[in-house]
């Protein structure tokens, strides 16, 4: 291939963008991204106005607990039709309208609450959007995931996370904007009113076109036939027995049958962990170099923000052009590197031009591995068990943000800034160490699925 097609090809990768599935996903990355504020910080805000105490102002953070168990109903959400809904949309189209609706109700019942005198009823309407919002989470990652070729999973990744951060400043720095002049309850409705955009985008794409589920139909057969010779096991005890064991058993049984699945969710784990321990201080970081909260605030969440979504939109070009591996192997090794410029940070002291640097390079490739990431756990999931599979996979990447980076603030105060951030680029290893000894040459774990005329990671 001469220089000339390469660049051709690699300029043509650009026009994943356009597809019409790719656009519907942001948009359902927003309706994804806007109830989550909605639960925290701006409802912190409501909080506080309202006079409740920073006792139970922290209490509320655990009304966020359904994003992290969604999986334990993502089975359900697999498997389960819905009345009328199911034959009149299809599987996904019509839990997502259920989901949305139960969504924006939710919303509306927060909305006429009164933190001021009702507390738990507030809280028990945020715990409320709270699990809507993880049902559309689950049936929208599934709907993304089975909707896209192979080769634009990388930028449905791209394009649900673009949408999901545009969703979460509409719900967070909008609506504070929006309380300056408005009464809460207004604030909340009218968020509520915004997520019409989603149902009316569900209602304009396709279902997705339904595929052989051979795992699950085998493990009903299994079920079946271990029923049939037990006589006293019959009627509906025995369907809701065959019914966990293919659906919600099965997802699980399905990804542990896999040759080297250890390995897999150890990758999935470590992969963003010296990205996560970098990050997780970076404030402070800041702060204690002299930096000012109107620098942080202009530099880092300004400049940083549109550098990670700059990175979203190349990871998914990236993984057009090149393929999946090659494209976590580029920003795996740009991740590790980025964690570099914080040393020399530490060392070179307040320079406002050389913040600049760090955070815009860090951005980029926090949101680069981040969308190849999101789009390696797409390639991982049976068609079989879509939803289910996902909501775990997710779940284990907030692994290194969360339990693996809460020693961060231990190792930073015994080594050093410099120290520390050499640190997190030695963290990254693992996780590359992992991505060779899974995509070797002739290694079962570089197939991660095949799906009906596609075959994954052949690059």
């Amino acid at each position: 291939m001469t220089a000339v097609s390469r660049l051709r090809d690699w300029l043509a990768a650009f026009a994943v963008y356009r597809d019409r599935r790719v656009l519907a996903i942001a948009v359902l990355g927003f309706a994804s991204g806007l109830p989550l504020a909605l639960t925290g910080q701006t409802l912190q805000a409501w909080l506080t106005e309202s006079g409740a105490s920073l006792k139970d102002i922290g209490l509320f953070a655990l009304v966020g607990v359904p994003y992290t168990l969604k999986f334990i109903w993502a089975p359900l959400v697999d498997r389960l039709p819905l009345p009328l809904l199911t034959r009149w949309l299809g599987r996904r189209r019509g839990w997502l309208v259920f989901a949305q609706a139960l969504l924006m109700l939710a919303i509306t019942a927060l909305a006429f609450s009164n933190p001021g005198q009702a507390l738990a009823f507030t809280a028990l309407c945020a715990v409320a959007v709270a699990f809507a919002s993880a049902t559309q989470d689950i049936v929208i990652d599934a709907w993304r995931v089975e909707i896209l070729e192979e080769r634009q999973l990388a930028a449905g990744a791209a394009a649900i996370v673009f949408g999901y951060r545009i969703g979460m400043l509409v719900s967070s720095a909008g609506a504070l904007y929006l309380a300056t002049v408005f009464a809460w309850p207004l604030v909340y409705l009218a968020m509520a009113a915004i997520l019409v955009i989603g149902a009316v985008t569900v209602l304009l794409v396709g279902e997705p076109a339904a595929k052989p589920c051979g795992d699950a139909e085998r493990r009903f057969a299994e079920a079946e036939s271990w029923l049939s010779v037990r006589p006293h096991l019959s009627g509906t005890t025995a369907a809701v027995m065959a019914w966990l064991y293919a659906s919600v058993a099965g997802p699980f049984l399905q990804f542990m049958s896999r040759k080297g699945w250890i390995g897999i969710l150890l990758f999935v784990m470590l992969f963003k962990l010296g990205d996560s321990l970098a990050g997780v201080l970076a404030t402070s970081f800041y702060l204690n170099l002299g930096f000012t909260k109107a620098e942080i605030a202009e530099v880092s969440k300004l400049y940083g923000f549109a550098a990670t979504m700059l990175g979203l939109f190349l990871g998914g070009w990236l993984m057009q052009a090149v393929g999946l591996y090659r494209a976590l192997w580029v920003c795996g090794i740009l991740q590790m590197g980025s964690n570099l410029l914080f040393a020399v940070l530490a060392m070179r002291g307040h320079d406002l031009w050389f913040l600049a640097l760090t955070v815009g390079v860090e951005n980029l490739a926090s949101g680069m591995g981040t969308a190849a990431l999101v789009a390696y756990l797409s390639a991982l999931c049976d068609i079989a068990y879509t939803a289910t599979q996902y909501a775990l996979l997710s779940s284990l990447t907030a692994v290194a943000r969360t339990v693996l980076s809460s020693y961060a603030g231990f190792m930073a105060e015994s080594l050093g800034w410099p120290v520390f951030f050499l640190a997190t680029t030695v963290a990254a290893l693992p996780g590359l160490i992992l991505l060779a000894w899974l995509t070797r040459r002739g290694a079962a774990t570089r197939i991660v699925e095949k799906r009906p005329g596609i075959v994954l990671a052949e690059d």
